[in-house]
């Protein structure tokens, strides 16, 4: 029988996609790759258009349970994590029939996809968790429990006191993520419970490289994230990242052919970033300011708790709407404003891109990162105000807006980080470690480099059943 892994991402594509990736490099070495999919509707698209290039590559589709209006959390991440952890129920027998054919070596699961582990040890199958974003964000919350039991404060309680974790910057605690604010809140306790679960793992694969992050790869390794008891082998197996062109050419990219050498500025915010009509008009207003060229994707105005938009599709911008009377027409000669998406991979490859502007989230910065491009980070949810300290603080790879954490980004600050990056010696200082970094992003995966042979250490095990699940 045919040898195979099953794959279990979180809803929507910021963790959908990372593990089509890792589902690749499974197919590299031979083995069948099935991905159950929690909720596909959004991102059907997406996995029509990875099946058919990868005929080896088989999605599934998990069922869940409608919650009920009584019943529902308020908050839609936790109704998230809700439908992910009923949607368990079905992993066992999807498993077992897939048995029917294959000889399953291993689930590898989502850290929001936890709940799946305990199936796993009832078939005797290994287990192991993907960790999408960044080896520091791991460190923190693989520390969290630990944190959360020698303290009783909150950290929205907290404002910008430093918390200290194992191998990581000291992290504000205003910028912690959104459901960990308030240990009493429901998401709070949820996300305890699947970080409580993280050593249980037979092994952790993270999507980044070590010298990307060496201080928090070195904490992981050295096990001091997890005190008084033994740290799962971890691989550091990034950066995992779309590569190749689109098969149609999009607009974007024919007027980037058109501009001159690392002179545009490109503002994307993610599969879920979207801002208040006052902010888009300040955006807007900084940018005219600036006289830079600029490519911007623009998503509609929605609900400010970007939380809650999750998942969905989202409405067509009205662009002659929302942005400033009279701003296409006057900057038309220099600017580019697109609705809603864009082919972000290939745009950051384009030797026309001089700068990132960017939300902070995992996917993006490492595309950005192995663009070389420098980055200008906005945080907006999730924990990407932790990945704006690893970039600014720590590595030194990004700078950031100054009002991100308010209620508005002015247009004085737009117009003078992009007038920074792109015209100023500090910038030009940037862009260089941002060209070095792209090296080093490359050698990761070469012959001798630490992420391939991460992968050729984690894959060895898994095929041979190794790793036995702990306590």
């Amino acid at each position: 029988m045919k040898e195979m892994v099953v794959l279990y991402p979180a809803m929507g594509m910021g963790h959908l996609t990372p593990m089509v990736e890792l589902a690749k490099l499974f197919l590299r070495e031979g083995l069948a790759v099935t991905v159950l999919v929690v909720d596909p509707s959004s991102s059907a698209p997406f996995i029509a258009a990875a099946s058919a290039a990868h005929p080896s590559l088989f999605f599934h589709r998990v069922p869940t349970a409608s919650l009920s209006p009584d019943s529902s959390p308020s908050s839609g991440f936790v109704r998230m994590l809700d439908t992910l952890r009923q949607a368990t129920a079905h992993i066992r027998p999807l498993i077992e029939s897939l048995s029917e054919n294959s000889t399953v070596r291993a689930l590898v699961v989502d850290f929001f996809c936890t709940d799946a582990l305990e199936v796993a040890i009832e078939l005797g199958l290994p287990c192991y968790l993907f960790f999408p974003s960044a080896a520091t964000s791991f460190a923190v919350q693989l520390y969290l429990p630990t944190l959360h039991s020698t303290t009783s404060t909150s950290f929205k309680d907290q404002g910008d006191a430093p918390i200290h974790f194992p191998g990581v910057h000291p992290i504000p605690a205003s910028h912690m993520p959104g459901p960990q604010q308030d240990r009493n809140d429901a998401g709070y306790k949820a996300l305890l419970v699947h970080f409580e679960r993280f050593p249980r793992f037979d092994g952790i694969l993270i999507n980044s490289f070590e010298s990307l992050e060496p201080r928090a790869v070195r904490a992981l390794k050295d096990g001091i994230c997890l005190p008084d008891r033994p740290m799962p082998p971890t691989y550091c197996i990034g950066p995992l990242i779309v590569e190749g062109k689109t098969s149609e050419k999009h607009e974007c990219i024919t007027w980037l052919d058109s501009q001159p050498k690392a002179s545009v500025v490109f503002l994307c915010f993610g599969s879920r970033g979207s801002f208040s009509a006052e902010q888009l008009k300040e955006t807007a207003t900084g940018l005219e300011r600036s006289g830079q060229r600029f490519l911007w994707v623009v998503r509609a105005p929605r609900n400010e708790d970007p939380a809650d938009n999750f998942p969905g599709p989202w409405p067509e911008p009205d662009l002659e709407a929302i942005l400033p009377a009279g701003f296409l027409d006057r900057t038309k000669d220099r600017g580019l404003v697109v609705k809603s998406w864009a082919p972000q991979v290939e745009v950051l490859a384009h030797e026309a891109v001089g700068a990132f502007v960017t939300h902070c989230g995992w996917n993006s910065t490492l595309e950005g990162v192995c663009a070389g491009v420098p980055l200008i980070g906005w945080p907006l949810y999730a924990e990407q105000r932790m990945n704006k300290v690893l970039l600014v603080q720590d590595i030194g790879l990004a700078v950031a807006v100054e009002g991100y954490d308010k209620e508005l980004v002015r247009a004085e600050e737009v117009e003078a980080k992009v007038r920074w990056v792109m015209e100023s010696e500090g910038g030009s200082e940037l862009r260089k470690r941002a060209a070095t970094m792209a090296e080093k992003a490359k050698e990761a995966w070469k012959d001798g480099g630490s992420s391939k042979a991460a992968w050729v250490e984690a894959v060895k095990v898994i095929k041979s059943g190794g790793n036995r699940i702990r306590g």
